[in-house]
């Protein structure tokens, strides 16, 4: 990488004969040496702007200690953006815009609005179809052929506790996902049509549902958009559910808060199997918040 001139941010920039010497360092191999100047590049944690151009450095060593850097204060920075989301908003707020915060609290730099666009595309794809479909059967059928069908979302049911099927932006990437991220997926993509899915927080198993003026319609994402019949949503709650619960209720629309904490419980649990302390606390500090 050139270094023709010193790269300034907030703040003045280092000389180049500094920036130079501190990235040598940087890849020193003496971690005490490395760890000393962390904190020079990363006062109090915020990296130092100059730094952000070193991302592609030709040295992999420093490129990779530079991006370590870099990618600690961004998560940092989106962790802090989803907790203030969580707690400026009620039990009602727009899922989508949660779950793409969510994402970001594990990868920082997930292109979002490139994402957003692949799910207006896919939603423009559906169209014609839906826009033919005489009853919710049809328009049902519609979204299942774009998603399930040409773009080939499917359950991971090779490994399902697989923290990637928690976040949306690798579900995509995947084509793979739980329950609760494929219904999300399958709302977020109707909702751009304006179709009335919402999600049904049925213990042990996420479902959508499509209800209009001629009835309605509970749709298993995770099984390629099949669609469940009432009377089989009772028996599954038979396993899950608390001795006397009322399955009308259980089979109600979720809230967005109530879907979020879900989804974030689901994460909490998988790092706690996997002993991630790191992970999991941070996930029950979401959990904490959401509760309140």
């Amino acid at each position: 990488m050139s270094l023709d001139r010193p790269i300034t941010g907030n703040g003045p920039a280092p000389s180049i004969a500094r920036q130079k010497a501190l990235l040598t360092l940087l890849a020193d191999e003496d971690r005490g040496v490395v760890e000393a100047i962390r904190e020079q590049l990363a006062p109090r944690g915020r990296p130092e702007a100059w730094l952000k151009a070193h991302r592609v450095h030709e040295d992999p060593v420093i490129r990779a200690r530079v991006r370590e850097l870099l990618d600690a204060q961004a998560r940092m920075d989106a962790d802090r953006e989803f907790l203030e989301f969580c707690a400026g908003h009620g039990e009602h707020f727009d899922l989508e815009e949660a779950v793409w915060r969510l994402a970001k609290t594990r990868n920082p730099e997930a292109p979002i609005e490139a994402y957003q666009a692949q799910l207006d595309w896919w939603a423009q794809a559906a169209e014609p179809a839906v826009e033919l479909a005489s009853d919710g059967g049809g328009v049902i059928s519609a979204l299942n052929a774009v998603l399930f069908g040409e773009q080939g979302f499917r359950g991971d049911t090779e490994n399902f506790f697989d923290p990637e099927n928690s976040y949306l932006d690798r579900v995509i990437d995947r084509r793979r996902g739980i329950p609760i991220t494929l219904c999300c997926l399958y709302q977020f993509v109707a909702r751009r049509l304006g179709l009335p899915v919402v999600g049904i927080g049925m213990p042990g198993h996420f479902l959508c549902r499509y209800q209009d003026a001629q009835g309605e319609w509970l749709i298993d994402a995770f099984h390629g958009g099949r669609l469940v019949t009432r009377s089989e949503a009772r028996q599954r709650l038979a396993y899950f559910a608390l001795p006397n619960s009322d399955s009308a209720i259980l089979l109600q629309p979720i809230s967005p808060r109530r879907c979020l904490q879900r989804m974030i419980a689901n994460l909490q649990v998988i790092y706690q199997e996997r002993r991630d302390a790191v992970e999991s606390r941070r996930l029950q500090q979401y959990l904490l918040l959401l509760s309140r």
